[in-house]
């Protein structure tokens, strides 16, 4: 059967990968992008709807499909403003949870962060902790919540600090053995393959899927 996806966080580093490799796949008939900008050059299989996603509820109507694929995201240094932060990275995940659920769509794929945590004095692990308990209490039929480390991969806008962490993570990488895998930098591109797996598999027994788990079943072939 052809399926329907959604992406939101389509023009994001994760988001871009994941957008070309379902254009790629067959079995999408059709891909629905809710974004706050048009992305120019694709194809016919590729629906766009633009406007606030701080208003995503606006586009019930349309949030049709069988997979949902949240790969929204923001950084301090992008939204130094927390209110800000927190309408982004919270507020939005937890509103297409909410749209899938009342849309009866059986498959919801967010990207959260390694150190999620809802009780953490840390803001930033805080709120995606919030985020994740808020996700889960929807009760979607396959739910995935992926943990990524620092997120590689080639960005079409340079963030300094991001980019700066990037080296020093590089140059550390082969010290990090052991339990301390789990903090090695992940591809943008693995995860991507992850969350393909995910959506077409629906049988892996975790939800919340860490850094190290993303890699392994980034290395799995659809057949």
């Amino acid at each position: 059967m052809k399926k329907t996806a959604i992406i939101l966080g389509a023009s994001g580093l994760t988001g871009t990968i994941l957008l070309h490799k379902l254009i790629e796949d067959k079995s999408y008939q059709s891909i629905k992008l809710f974004s706050r900008s048009k992305i120019e050059g694709l194809p016919n299989k590729v629906t766009q709807f633009i406007g606030d996603l701080l208003e995503l509820e606006k586009f019930k109507a349309d949030f049709t499909a069988d997979e949902v694929f949240c790969c929204i995201g923001t950084t301090a240094k992008k939204t130094p403003d927390k209110k800000r932060y927190k309408q982004i990275d919270y507020g939005i995940p937890v509103t297409a949870a909410k749209l899938t659920k009342e849309n009866n769509i059986e498959t919801f794929l967010v990207i959260s962060s390694m150190g999620a945590n809802k009780k953490s004095n840390v803001f930033y692990n805080k709120t995606k902790g919030e985020m994740e308990h808020a996700v889960l209490k929807q009760h979607i039929k396959n739910t995935f919540i992926l943990r990524p480390s620092l997120i590689g991969g080639e960005r079409k806008e340079q963030r300094i600090g991001e980019k700066t962490a990037l080296i020093v993570f590089k140059l550390m990488q082969p010290l990090l053995i052991g339990n301390l895998k789990q903090y090695k930098t992940i591809d943008a591109e693995n995860i991507a393959k992850a969350m393909c797996y995910l959506a077409n598999k629906k049988t892996n027994a975790e939800v919340i899927i860490t850094s190290n788990e993303i890699l392994k079943l980034s290395k799995k072939e659809l057949k």
